[in-house]
Formats: structure tokens, sequence, C-alpha cells
């Protein structure tokens, strides 16, 4: 078995059963995604479009792409026929977009929205008044292309794991708050946040979906 094997393995025993694992394949040669297609692992997380364009292409086709980068509107097209979902929408203008390139694919695409938690400019997302405005919004409810399945955030890149975990407590608290909403195109399942740094706080925080990279393809060149 080979080291990105063993570390699939490895990751996937320490998971609780309601937590997915996606493989953040960003820079990554095919043959080492193939060495996790191999032992039956499906779930790729990609950065750049044209990078998962082309790995889409390549790659055998039951394998499930979830796009965890930030998404240009001009850029949705190119992934809308095959996306499994989209992880990091952050604004209204996105989702509209996406739902506009799902209905020519005659497709529903799945989302997550992505909450802006972190104390840190680098990080994007929709600020949560303005999440909460966008769900009762007549504008929201007309979009049948769309299915938003559940939340994103991106902690603040720190040493200080009180504020790490003050900040996916922030969001699992906005999921527990809002899951109940009722509309045709929303039904919240899932939160994704943990990366390869904290994903241990974030499934303690209630996280189902962890993105890590560097723990399974080890680190980056």
């Amino acid at each position: 078995m080979t080291e990105i094997q063993e570390n699939i393995k490895k990751l996937n025993s320490l998971l609780p059963e309601n937590v997915k694992l996606v493989a953040v394949s960003k820079f990554k040669p095919k043959e080492m995604l193939l060495e996790a297609y191999d032992i039956g692992f499906r779930t790729f997380g990609e950065n750049y479009v044209q990078e998962l364009v082309d790995k889409w292409e390549a790659l055998p086709k039951d394998i499930e792409w979830h796009f965890i980068g930030h998404l240009q509107t001009n850029k949705v097209k190119y992934i809308a026929p095959f996306v499994s979902l989209i992880h990091s929408v952050d604004s209204f203008k996105l989702l509209q977009e996406i739902n506009k390139q799902a209905a020519k694919n005659g497709r529903v695409i799945s989302c997550l929205v992505q909450i802006f938690i972190a104390k840190e400019d680098t990080k994007t997302g929709m600020e949560i008044e303005e999440f909460e405005k966008m769900l009762t919004s007549e504008e929201f409810s007309a979009l049948k292309n769309i299915k938003v399945i559940g939340l994103m955030g991106m902690s603040t890149f720190t040493e200080n794991l009180d504020l790490v975990r003050e900040e996916f407590k922030s969001l699992k608290d906005l999921f527990e708050k809002i899951k109940s909403h009722t509309a045709d195109n929303f039904d919240l399942k899932e939160i994704s946040m943990g990366m390869s740094g904290d994903w241990p706080l974030a499934i303690e925080e209630g996280s189902t979906m962890v993105r890590v990279g560097s723990a399974i393809f080890g680190a980056r060149n």
C-alpha cells in the first residue's frame, strides 16, 4: 500500500461515521489521485477551475468533484456540467450564476454558502445578516436549479485554538438557528469546516465535512 493510501485509511479510521473526507488535490498530479481512487476513495476538492476541468476530463467519471476555492462568476460555466458540490458560494450574485448555468445543463447543483467567520480580511464569505436576509427573499426562492445543502467556513490562520474553536462554534450556531428554514432549494445537512491543521477541533464543534490536503498527499511542493 502506498503512503497516500495509508494516509487515507488512517484518516478515515479517525473520522466519525457522519464526517466526510474531501481530499484537497490542487497542484497534485493525476497519478496521486489515482492512488487514492484505487482503494475506493472518490471525493476530491479542487481550488482552480482550469485544473478541475483538466482532471475531470482525464480521470474516471465516478469521481465526486467538489469545488472549494474562490469561484468567479465567469468561470461557473466550465464546471456546471459535472461538479458535485460547490463549497465556496460567497455571494448571492454567484448563486444566481450557478443557478443559470445549472439550468443550461439540466442540473440542480448542490452548494454550500461560505460564511465569513474569521478575524482576518484575507478570508471571504457572506456576513451572517446578509445570508439570513437572502434566505427569506423571493429572489432566493426563485432559484430552482441550485440547492443549498449546508454552510462552509474558514477559520483564522492562527496558533490561538480558542479563537479557532469560537469561529467554528459560530458557524455551528448559525446552522442550528436556520436549519429548520423550509424552501424547495434549501435543505441544510452539511457543515464544511476544518482542514489538515484543525480538523479534529472542527469535528468537535460539529463539522460534517473536512478538507484535507497535506495530511493525505504530503506537504505542498
